[in-house]
């Protein structure tokens, strides 16, 4: 069976959730190859996590110009070893860092590439991946029609699923170009403890009707009892009340979460192109003909600083 090739996202050792997911995509279309890149200590355990979840192989390719630079050392390793196995496909986790791997891979391998995708099948003349399209309002199927199809996946796409495999290490010698951005210093993001806006199950978003950013408290207290992620729309963080690192939007960042919660969003195009493909949609308005209720599972027309507390109140004593 052909490889198909996962790139494998990783932070401080540990396996990010979309990797996991494309993981379990790849095994719907071939037999999957992770690839491990700058993993130092670590790529043993995230090699065996990789085949917790069906890789037969991993490629693992280790180098101080993975930290040191920018993009280019990646796309060197993948390129080199989608060449090298003969590779059906590369998977690409659809983060901005995802995409750029991804374009430059698929230029180097003379290859078609999809991007954002939010499904994958098997397909006759190869991958078909579907993918939400005019601000998520059509849904439309793809594939590549020349060269290795690279194809960038959003988070969420799928429920990570378990298939142990043999998880075999292949060792890797990358010959990097040198042409590559160097990275001369870093600053270590401060955690919120809560979980990646691209890649949590639950988001909760507030928008204008916050009114402040002091209102953002109830978003919060009920993404903290959630679990959940806090997101905002453009109008919340242009005026200066959330940060622009947790918008949600055609600007912004794009979710795709189990549930979304929409707190005072009123459900502009802008905002709904970046969570339209969201499973399931609950928006709290005190506007009856907010266009944000044209696609919501669930609405309330209220007042969100009423129901948003009651809402993480009950959340509270059902886990209580």
């Amino acid at each position: 069976m052909a490889e198909i090739l996962v790139l494998v996202d990783h932070a401080d050792g540990v396996v990010r959730k979309p990797a996991l997911e494309l993981l379990t995509l790849a095994r719907r279309i071939g037999e999957p190859a992770a690839v491990v890149l700058g993993a130092g200590a670590a790529a043993a355990d995230i090699a065996a996590k990789a085949g917790e979840f069906g890789a037969a192989k991993v490629y693992v390719a280790d180098g101080a110009e993975f930290a040191d630079q920018l993009v280019v050392p990646k796309v060197d390793a993948l390129a080199q070893i989608a060449k090298a196995a003969d590779a059906a496909a590369v998977l690409v986790t659809s983060s901005g860092e995802g995409k750029e791997v991804a374009a430059r891979v698929a230029l180097r391998l003379g290859s078609g590439i999809i991007t954002d995708a939010v499904d994958l099948e098997a397909g006759d003349g190869g991958p078909v991946a579907t993918q939400s399209v005019f601000a998520a309002s059509f849904q439309v199927k793809s594939r590549v029609s020349h060269g290795v199809p690279v194809i960038t996946v959003k988070p969420n796409a799928v429920a990570p699923e378990a298939a142990p495999a043999a998880g075999a290490v292949e060792n890797v010698t990358v010959a990097f170009t040198g042409n590559a951005a160097t990275v001369v210093a870093r600053t270590p993001r401060v955690s919120s403890g809560r979980p990646e806006l691209t890649e949590a199950a639950i988001v909760v978003s507030g928008g204008r009707g916050v009114g402040a950013a002091e209102g953002f408290g109830v978003v919060e207290e009920l993404a903290d009892a959630l679990g959940a992620a806090v997101g905002a729309s453009r109008a919340a963080v242009d005026a200066g009340w959330y940060p622009h690192t947790n918008q949600v939007g055609q600007t912004g960042k794009q979710v795709s979460p189990q549930l979304y919660v929409a707190a005072g969003i009123s459900g502009a195009i802008q905002h709904r192109a970046g969570m339209q493909t969201s499973k399931t949609i609950v928006a709290i308005n005190k506007d009856p003909e907010a266009p944000i209720f044209e696609l919501v599972d669930y609405g309330v027309v209220g007042d969100l600083f009423t129901v948003l507390p009651q809402l993480t109140a009950e959340v509270k004593a059902r886990k209580g």
